[in-house]
């Protein structure tokens, strides 16, 4: 299993999600501590996703599902998350040479965001073959289990880079709108900060996901607000 794929930012209300692949041909090249990013201080997720990208053994793909993708009417949250896997997929194996893959095959294992996780890895890996323009040979046989960012270290270790990804995202916005908090719906920061702008600017923020129960709510109580103002 050279490659582990996970997502972070599924669940927020607002900002974009972000999905990480690791690949790596011996795994004992892993730096000590990996663990489901969830069981980590920001502080040491930082450190161990540096040292996973300083180490030329390990390659690192990401990417970006944005919110305006996630509020596209035709598609949904685990379409979304196929996509945000497969694209991960392709990103750490562009960079990599065809002769520096060994064998006939070449084999991953992504974190189910599926109830069916055979299904989530179907459709990862079909979704994998019509966008990448990897060209090799070699065949690719793609896994998913739920929980493995917990089992698996590479799986883990993709879960520390996607979570990183997602925290750098978001303190980018709170630099630009102050604090808004983790972008979850139960978080009380942002859920202020969402009610505080959509009262001063009578819409949301552009990073908000929009078609969100959480945010649809906030805009229609700012609007009936303002309109009882008249």
């Amino acid at each position: 299993m050279p490659f582990g794929v996970d997502e972070a930012g599924k669940g927020p209300a607002l900002g974009s999600m972000f999905a990480a692949a690791v690949y790596l041909e011996d795994r004992a090249a892993l730096p000590d501590g990996i663990a489901d990013s969830k069981r980590l201080t920001p502080t040491r997720r930082e450190e161990l996703a540096t040292q996973l990208r300083a180490d030329d053994r390990i390659a690192v793909g990401v990417a970006e599902i944005t919110t305006a993708q996630i509020d596209e009417p035709t598609t949904d949250m685990n379409s979304l998350a196929v996509t945000a896997h497969a694209e991960a997929i392709a990103d750490v194996l562009a960079d990599l040479e065809s002769d520096a893959l060994e064998g006939d095959s070449i084999s991953g294992l992504c974190d189910a965001c599926d109830t069916d996780a055979d299904r989530f890895a179907r459709r990862v890996a079909d979704t994998y073959a019509t966008t990448s323009t990897f060209e090799t040979s070699i065949e690719f046989e793609i896994d998913a289990r739920h929980g493995a960012d917990d089992d698996s270290k590479l799986v883990g270790a993709a879960s520390i880079v996607a979570k990183v990804e997602r925290d750098a995202h978001m303190a980018a916005i709170a630099d630009e709108y102050g604090p808004v908090g983790s972008g979850y719906p139960s978080d009380p920061t942002t859920r202020a900060f969402l009610e505080s702008y959509a009262d001063e600017h009578g819409d949301l923020p552009p990073f908000a996901r929009e078609s969100w129960s959480t945010c649809e709510t906030v805009l229609a109580e700012a609007q009936q607000t303002g309109l009882g103002q008249f």
